[in-house]
């Protein structure tokens, strides 16, 4: 730090979402004076529920990576919240497929995907001993992922790291040579090399039909097998209220319906925020963990950009990641005998008004949550990715009663071959809540209503293009689940320690962090 800088007074963050929160906590144990400024009237951004006459719709959180010591995202969670207070559920199996074609050689069309290592290959073999060499190497392949940390360095930032450290880094070696040996195999290729039929189709079915790296079903197993990947009870907004929480008790500040307009700069410098009501809010540092669009082309007009940043804008590199419509109903009763999440072929093709079509549905019943629906009841939801986020988007501002007639429309027809499936769910269903992707927008300005930012590309191991700094720019930072490609949790979390340490490291702080106490 030269003499002449100053160490910053006051912080302005935008957006009390994950990245929001845990940058505002981080800086708060750190000595600066921070204030989030949130567009809603209470904090989540993505990581939402709501309520809906008596039922919670749970809008995003399944699972989390670092609900035990098993994982090392669980040593960041620990920083912000009481993690043994949390209640998590672990689930014996992840999704039950059923499959279309083939049967296995009980006549059972059903693919279970345990949770429990062991008990998945004593599945897996039963079934096609024929291909037992592929099966052994997929399983020891999450057994050695279990001996190493991943990420390896997530409570620091490489550069940072003592020589020490550093050094220390070579027994990741391993890992990495077994990274390299999956990073191009799919469900497809993988499926390709086996001889059961039945296991073939239920791994080409893995992600709807869709090709997908197997490592993004490979890793996060390993931490099932461990616990290390469950569901809090409560769900999204009763996990980002103990991170809100957190955040007031360090002595930060949140100013809600405080959307903003405009990021004020003076002499290619951020200054301040300007709010959509018409107030000013000036600060040392202005910190953005709001939609990475909205930040760079709407909030700062696009002034600061390079070629990289606009071959992002034109989609060049990297792909948004889908939206979700989803339908939840709130029924009647219990579905106990029913699995937690389960997929399953439609007897014809469903076509959505933006130009989608499904040849299957994805159902979550949250009957382990029962913080979700009034007693005696349960919360299911049915949702469907899709890559025309602009449809509904569009159609919200230019016609409404168009948007809710086609929603209403293709929400009945999901209702309608639910009832199928699950017969006489129709009768039982007292709310029916439906979200589009112009709901995530309208709530987020999450750009195209994307539910996770940007799509991995190809190279999963490849440099990340968002930078936390903007070409030109001064006194700005940004920090978001846009931050590396697939977002979610721990991307949120990591990117905003990361980036708060950066800024203590700027100003000659040393960095450290503070567990909380029984009282927040």
């Amino acid at each position: 730090m030269s003499a002449k800088e100053k160490i910053p007074e006051r912080v302005n963050i935008i957006g009390a979402g994950i990245s929001g929160l845990a940058a505002g906590c981080y800086l708060q144990m750190n000595g600066f004076e921070t204030e989030i400024f949130e567009k809603n009237n209470r904090a989540g951004g993505l990581c939402t529920s709501w309520n809906n006459k008596g039922y919670t719709i749970n809008g995003s959180l399944h699972w989390l990576l670092g609900s035990n010591a098993s994982n090392p995202f669980h040593r960041l969670w620990s920083e912000l919240v009481d993690m043994d207070a949390v209640e998590f559920v672990n689930h014996d199996i992840r999704v039950e497929l059923d499959v279309k074609e083939t049967r296995n050689k009980y006549g059972d069309n059903v693919f279970r995907l345990y949770t429990n290592l062991d008990r998945l290959e004593s599945y897996l073999l039963d079934l096609a001993p024929e291909d037992e060499r592929m099966i052994r190497r997929l399983i020891s392949s999450m057994r050695k992922f279990q001996h190493f940390e991943i990420p390896p360095v997530v409570d620091s930032i490489p550069k940072f790291l003592p020589l020490r450290r550093k050094i220390g880094m070579i027994k990741y070696l391993p890992l990495l040579f077994e990274f390299l040996k999956w990073r191009n195999v799919t469900n497809f290729s993988f499926a390709g090399k086996l001889k059961n039929p039945f296991l073939k189709e239920a791994f080409q079915l893995l992600y709807d039909g869709e090709e997908v790296k197997i490592l993004i079903m490979t890793v996060p197993l390993a931490y099932y097998d461990k616990h290390g990947a469950g569901y809090p009870i409560g769900g999204s907004y009763r996990f980002i209220q103990r991170i809100e929480q957190r955040y007031l008790s360090l002595g930060g500040k949140i100013r809600y319906e405080a959307e903003v307009e405009k990021i004020i700069t003076e002499d290619n410098a951020a200054t301040g925020l300007l709010l959509k009501k018409g107030e000013t809010a000036y600060s040392d540092i202005t910190l953005s963990a709001a939609d990475w669009n909205f930040t760079v082309f709407k909030a700062l007009e696009g002034r600061y950009v390079d070629k990289d940043i606009i071959s992002l804008k034109n989609l060049e590199k990297l792909q948004v990641y889908p939206s979700i419509f989803m339908v939840s109903l709130g029924v009647t009763g219990s579905l106990d005998d029913w699995s937690h999440f389960f997929r399953f072929p439609l007897p014809e093709t469903l076509h959505s008004p933006d130009g989608m079509t499904y040849e299957r549905f994805e159902v979550h019943i949250y009957n382990y949550d029962p913080t979700l629906a009034p007693e005696g009841r349960t919360l299911l939801s049915v949702s469907f990715n899709t890559d025309y986020g602009d449809f509904w988007i569009g159609l919200y501002h230019s016609d409404r009663q168009a948007y809710d007639r086609m929603k209403g429309e293709f929400a009945n027809k999901i209702i309608d071959i639910l009832d199928k499936k699950i017969p006489g769910i129709r009768e039982r269903i007292e709310v029916v809540d439906i979200s589009t992707p112009a709901t995530i927008n309208r709530y987020t300005n999450s750009w195209k209503g994307s539910a996770q930012g940007w799509f991995p590309g190809k190279n999963l191991v490849a440099g990340f293009p968002v930078k936390t700094e903007l070409p030109g720019l001064k006194n700005f930072y940004y920090s978001s689940h846009w931050s590396v490609p697939g977002g979610g949790l721990p991307v949120s979390i990591k990117s905003a320690r990361d980036l708060a340490q950066t800024i203590c490291h700027k100003y000659g702080i040393k960095f450290h962090t503070t567990k909380p106490t029984a009282n927040g």
